[in-house]
């Protein structure tokens, strides 16, 4: 009878050893599970870099023959929303997107936004003298990288890339002729796309 009890609870106690295991092992594989999923997650919502976001779009332009706009902006930016409403404006659209690829890249955003804005964006600015210009701030370049034209408006004759003062998004007359200046310089606008340019963005002084 001793001996049979023996062996019942050995018997029992190995079933309750197995189980145990395999409750240890299902959480193991449950927490494996989560990770993964909050890994996924997280690359999912990982913010693109200004050279993932430049790379593509050039490589985009390079295969439609077209150029790159490149616009800086911020979530708390009003005149930034302006620009996009503009660029997005029905009468002026086909234009842009016949001519140019648009890369959007976020800086500057405000405190606790910090997580919204493309790593790499302000470097990019700095590399071509745009960093303490406002926002909106744009860069065009052709499908090589080759910067175009800018938001900068210099004195006559002087060379891209020296210092000047940012038309942000056009409103003004002066600001709204250096941005047709540079649409010209970069692309190929019928007089019709560039009166339809013009009226667009003169709205902004409203």
């Amino acid at each position: 009878m001793q001996i049979l009890s023996y062996y019942l609870i050995k018997s029992l106690s190995f079933i309750v050893t197995i189980n145990s295991c395999k409750m240890k092992l299902r959480t193991f594989t449950l927490l494996l599970i989560t990770t993964f999923f909050i890994h996924h997650a997280s690359a999912q919502n990982a913010v693109p870099t200004a050279e993932t976001v430049l790379n593509a779009a050039l490589k985009k332009a390079s295969v439609e023959k077209k150029k790159v706009l490149v616009v800086f902006h911020a979530s708390w930016c009003g005149w930034c929303r302006k620009m996009e409403a503009s660029l997005n404006d029905p009468s002026v659209k086909p234009f842009f997107d016949k001519n140019y690829v648009i890369a959007d890249l976020v800086v500057y955003e405000s405190k606790g936004k910090e997580n919204l804005e493309n790593p790499g964006a302000v470097d990019l600015l700095k590399k071509y003298n745009n960093a303490d210009q406002g926002l909106p701030t744009w860069l065009i370049f052709d499908a090589q990288q080759n910067l175009l034209a800018d938001s900068q408006m210099r004195p006559e004759g002087a060379k891209l890339g020296t210092k000047g003062e940012n038309t942000g998004c056009p409103s003004a007359e002066k600001e709204v002729q250096h941005f047709l200046q540079s649409l010209k310089k970069s692309s190929n606008p019928t007089q019709a796309d560039l009166d339809k340019i013009e009226a667009r963005f003169r709205k902004n002084a409203a």
